[in-house]
């Protein structure tokens, strides 16, 4: 259907691709993976025309109906999100002005038997046709069900597009170019902007879809889930593999392996063929053996190991300093801008070691709550509040606005070091895969990965035993992920974290706040037991409408069931009962512990402030029985405070 035909592309001396072929065919999956700067973006651009090659071509067959998505663009403003979807249907609405056109042709003209007259007959069956596959349900009907399934509530189609952040923005264009119904998709990082249940909801969608797919992303499930095929750009060149993300990264090891192995006995043959050679060359007797093996040679199609880009993250967060047993903790908080309500009565407790995640749809308060933490925001009621020598390091999404685009990239990192970190910020930049000339580039023209580990690499400057990161791996590449969710599992801090990755977060967190309907609701386990339960919970909550509709049955039928729901009733209560009392005595035990915790902390609290009066008064001391009176309170506060330090210890350990 499209084919790549010896492709270079090449800008200030530097060469993107060389020579690069492949083919995109019909219902083919491709996922398209490389580093960050590898091209893959860059690609599709020239697949569209939108870029053009230094040399080769790109064949695209005249009329194929592509759709992009790339990962920023403009958008409307001045419409709702409901008429802007449906300026996806330009096409037909032309197509029925069309079929009109033809139509009133058809009903003047008389020669019924003369070529025109049947050329307007083909077309108007082409343009009826065309009609039939655009609009199989209404226009209306077929654009609300693909927003909904993309997350936007029914009450919200009638909103001002202006008033959606950008990432809801991009989910009106995918659904534009969903409804376009088009025979190739070209996708560029889709799931940036997707929560978890509508990542799902689009993998359900790109499993039925019926075209070709090119799909660059970052979520490895997702890859493994929509794609059968797997080409990968590294330094300049294609390596195209039939399978999946997961089966490719086997197959790629497996290849290099063998190349190597191959390469090996290739060298040690040539090896002992020169040996030979260079022994007996000048030996009349051995002579047409010496001419035969240097034939032999010169014949020889000599193996090349493929060149790996190598370069990785060397990422290890510093020791984190000890803090209290509860890192955070809000009390019946009412969360928002001003005076509008986003989640409330919100009762959280982070503990010290937790490695948490929010997830949750788009807009339903997660970075809200996460300006909370970082004290960006404050409650509109109740309280929230960071627990004792708590140091933070925050991870903000929008690294567009935190970032100086007019700094570099060493700049950035210069200007907030202290101390003897600042001989360091090399190896730091360094470890981020910022090399020579790459730590002066102005941070205006560093790609969207590139910021983020710019961003990542600020928080190495200082050991904190709290990191909050937003959305820390769109734009990440697959490797930089996997090399920074291994460090953030060997961090000894407390994490938070809000993503919608789902293969980042397995494995690495162990608690889950889900932010919902205004509501926060905490989940133990992992990211995979949340999934799981949230497929229970959705059951659940069809059985429960199935209870609701026996209302409308006779009588008998009712009666029938309710008795049966009360056995059943009965019994789970029963089972349970024990298991609520050991649950409750437990909580018991935990809240008389963290009282002594507390109130240990605050005697901490407050002997520090005594001996810094004590120590003020010192200084400004001069009767000597004065001077020895003081030293003696400072003492006894001092072995006082020590003890109290000792408590806290066994209290928390």
């Amino acid at each position: 259907m499209i084919s790549i035909n010896n492709l270079t592309v090449s800008f200030g001396g530097f060469t993107l691709f060389s020579d690069v072929n492949f083919h995109i065919s019909d219902n083919d999956r491709i996922g398209l993976v490389g580093k960050n700067g590898a091209g893959k973006s860059t690609l599709l651009k020239i697949i569209l025309g939108i870029n053009q090659p230094t040399s080769g071509k790109v064949m695209v067959p005249q009329g194929l109906n592509i759709g992009y998505l790339p990962q920023q663009m403009e958008h409307a403003k001045d419409k709702s999100v409901m008429d802007e979807a449906l300026t996806a249907f330009s096409e037909l609405y032309d197509i029925h002005a069309q079929i009109d056109a033809i139509s009133a042709q058809l009903a003047e003209r008389t020669d019924y038997e003369s070529k025109e007259y049947h050329n307007l007959i083909v077309k108007l069956n082409e343009l009826n046709d065309r009609v039939a596959i655009l609009e199989s349900e209404s226009p209306e009907s077929q654009t609300e069900r693909i927003l909904v399934g993309l997350g936007f509530k029914r009450e919200d189609l009638s909103r001002q597009t202006s008033t959606f952040s950008q990432g809801w923005n991009m989910r009106i264009e995918l659904a534009k170019i969903l409804l376009r119904k088009p025979d190739v998709l070209l996708l560029d990082e889709p799931t940036n902007h997707l929560d978890i249940e509508s990542i799902e909801w689009f993998e359900n969608y790109l499993k039925s879809f019926s075209g070709s797919i090119v799909l660059i992303s970052h979520d490895r499930k997702f890859l493994d889930n929509i794609t059968n095929r797997t080409v990968e750009i590294m330094l300049g060149k294609i390596h195209d593999y039939k399978v999946p993300y997961s089966k490719y990264k086997i197959l790629r090891k497996e290849r290099m392996e063998q190349q190597k192995a191959a390469y090996e006995n290739q060298q040690r043959m040539i090896e002992k063929t020169e040996e030979f050679i260079e022994r007996f060359r000048y030996k009349a007797t051995k002579s047409n053996q010496v001419q035969s093996r240097i034939k032999q040679l010169d014949k020889l199609d000599r193996i090349e190991i493929d060149e790996e880009d190598k370069s990785v993250l060397s990422v290890k967060f510093p020791p984190a300093p000890r803090a209290g047993q509860i890192v955070f903790k809000s009390v019946n908080a009412t969360i928002g801008y001003g005076s509008k309500v986003i989640i409330d009565n919100v009762n959280i407790n982070i503990e010290r070691g937790e490695k948490i995640a929010f997830v949750g749809r788009n807009g339903e308060g997660k970075t809200t709550l996460m300006k909370i933490i970082t004290k960006e925001l404050y409650p509109i009621d109740g309280e929230a509040s960071l627990g004792y020598n708590v140091d933070m390091g925050y991870y903000a999404q929008n690294q567009e606005d935190v970032l100086d685009k007019n700094s570099t990239v060493f700049d950035t990192l210069d200007r907030i070091a202290v101390g003897d970190i600042r001989t360091k910020l090399r190896d730091i930049l360094a470890a981020f895969l910022f090399k020579g000339e790459d730590i002066d580039k102005k941070v205006a023209v560093l790609s969207g990965g590139e910021r983020a580990r710019l961003a990542m690499a600020k928080l190495m400057l200082k050991p904190h035993n709290l990191l909050a990161l937003d959305e820390p791996t769109n734009h990440m590449d697959l490797i930089s992920k996997d090399i920074l969710k291994q460090a953030l599992q060997a961090y000894d801090g407390t994490l938070v974290i809000v993503s919608h990755d789902r293969d980042f977060l397995d494995g690495l967190v162990d608690k889950v706040y889900e932010f919902r309907d205004g509501k926060v609701k905490e989940h133990l386990g992992g990211i995979g037991d949340f999934l799981e339960r949230k497929k229970m919970e959705n059951l659940n909550e069809l059985e429960r409408k199935a209870q609701i509709n026996t209302q409308n049955k006779p009588e008998s039928e009712r009666a029938e069931k309710v008795s049966s729901n009360k056995i059943e009733e009965i019994s789970n209560k029963e089972a349970s009962k024990q298991s609520y009392l050991e649950h409750k005595e437990r909580e018991k035990e935990k809240r008389k512990l963290q009282g002594k915790i507390d109130k240990c902390e605050k005697e901490i609290a407050q002997l520090e402030e005594d001996l810094k009066e004590i120590e003020s008064k010192l200084s400004s001391l001069s009767d000597v029985g004065e001077i020895e009176k003081c030293s003696k309170e400072y003492e006894s506060k001092k072995s006082q405070l020590d003890a109290k330090m000792e408590e806290w210890i066994e209290l928390t350990a």
